[in-house]
């Protein structure tokens, strides 16, 4: 299934090290993250699921690539949105269902080439002081570029959007677990979105993500009944060892029978969606019948995080949201989520500026149409990928449809709607992490 298109050939980026515990694979295509590749006690894990081709991407669709203009579902129609003053109409287009726009419609950002920024002095959305930081404080990094045209699957607005992948050296010492033992940091992934309109007097529906999806013991390769996500344990809130700056995520917005927002909120005390109260932390404790595929919206924060869109006049040369995001003391920079597992010992923190976090536990996948990465014991040929339940899909946005229901903004307010004279700026950091003691396991 090679393909001859060169957004299809990987840009790998490695910590600068003999023995780097990080490299990531990014293909321009759908700005897919390929592969991500750890080095942990001896033992090479790649984190994510996915083809070995990368060109299987194509059929494997929202497969660890970029999701826009609006992640996630949206009603089908056209929608009156107001800005500023400014008004526009919204008009998504339907591809799951004659009623649901999924992921940006019927051709969204996953399906574009994205272009690389070979000279970074050249993005138009970062300033002189990220650029610093980004030389310094992120060795291997890549900017990533592209247009989205007025009207593009019915949203309006000619719009920029500037994406920035990069590797982060570890930082500290060892931390205390809370069972006593250490965890080492293996440095970070860091991608921030920016964007703007191009055109005057015009406002736009805008929700980026991730959709990358993790496994950190599919490279152990015990056969294909491990490679399950159910022993994973996950938690949406601070790590155990910050007790005074824990973050829950209490809601989760209300679906219909279509996956659509209804406008509501429901509280996750007592279900299955309160990782919190689970007895053992396992994901596969109390696991619903047909997986997950829920949006958690986080509670205040102490420290408010730096907003989604800002006034272009506040994006001074001076300013530096980059290294904001890549503090992990800072307003945002603090830990929202962590998905764990004690097999591998490998433990994934996620922080974001986001209001919220979808997670998705890989539920439609039909191993008989996929392809699965021989790393995690596949042979890499259609018709043997991963099962239902095989990957969690952790993907910061805003809440569905957060522009036509101010009921599920959450504390943030934020209705993730751009207008001309605005920058939006949306970041996440993947901490990778190391826990001593774990089990023992075959490469």
């Amino acid at each position: 299934m090679a393909s001859s298109d060169p957004s299809f050939a990987p840009i790998l980026l490695t910590l600068p090290s003999l023995t780097p515990t990080l490299a990531l694979e990014v293909l321009p295509a759908g700005l897919t993250l390929h592969r991500l590749f750890v080095q942990a006690d001896g033992k090479t894990h790649d984190i994510l699921i996915g083809p070995e081709d990368p060109a299987g991407h194509i059929t494997q669709k929202y497969t660890n690539t970029i999701i826009g203009r609006y992640a996630n579902r949206l009603p089908v129609g056209s929608f009156a949105v107001e800005r500023n003053g400014i008004h526009s109409v919204v008009s998504p287009k339907p591809n799951e269902a004659p009623t649901v726009s999924l992921h940006g419609g019927l051709k969204g950002f996953d399906q574009y080439p994205w272009e690389p920024l070979v000279d970074p002095s050249t993005a138009e959305l970062f300033t002189p002081a990220e650029l610093t930081t980004i030389q310094t404080r992120l060795p291997t990094s890549i900017m990533f570029k592209r247009i989205s045209e007025d009207g593009e699957e019915g949203y309006p607005g000619r719009l920029l959007i500037e994406a920035l992948v990069g590797l982060a050296q570890p930082e500290g010492p060892a931390n205390p677990t809370a069972e006593g033992k250490k965890e080492w940091n293996l440095g970070s992934v860091l991608i921030v979105y920016r964007a703007k309109l191009l055109d005057e007097k015009k406002v736009t529906p805008i929700n980026l993500t991730q959709h990358w999806g993790f496994n950190l013991d599919a490279s152990l390769q015990d056969g294909p009944d491990r490679l399950t996500i159910k022993d994973h344990t996950i938690s949406l809130k601070a790590s155990p060892e910050e007790k005074s700056r824990i973050i829950v995520a209490d809601h989760t917005v209300e679906l219909n029978s279509e996956a659509l927002s209804t406008g509501s909120l429901l509280p996750v005390a007592g279900t299955h969606h309160a990782h919190a109260e689970k007895s053992s932390g396992r994901i596969g404790e109390k696991f619903p019948e047909h997986g997950y595929d829920e949006f958690y919206l986080f509670s205040a924060r102490a420290a408010p995080p730096p907003p989604s869109v800002l006034p272009a006049s506040q994006l001074t040369p001076e300013s530096d949201l980059v290294a904001v995001a890549l503090s992990r003391d800072g307003p945002g920079g603090e830990e929202l989520v962590s998905l764990a597992s004690g097999k591998s010992g490998l433990r994934l923190g996620f922080a974001s500026n986001q209001p919220g976090v979808q997670f998705y536990s890989n539920n439609l996948s039909v191993p008989e149409k996929g392809a699965r990465k021989k790393i995690h014991g596949g042979s890499g040929a259609i018709g043997d990928g991963y099962p239902a339940g095989t990957a969690a899909f952790l993907e910061f946005h805003a809440p569905l449809a957060a522009w036509i229901h101010p009921q599920t903004r959450g504390p943030t307010g934020e209705d993730s709607l751009l207008a001309s004279g605005e920058v939006y700026n949306n970041f996440v950091r993947l901490d990778v992490w190391y826990r001593e003691g774990a089990a023992s396991g075959s490469n």
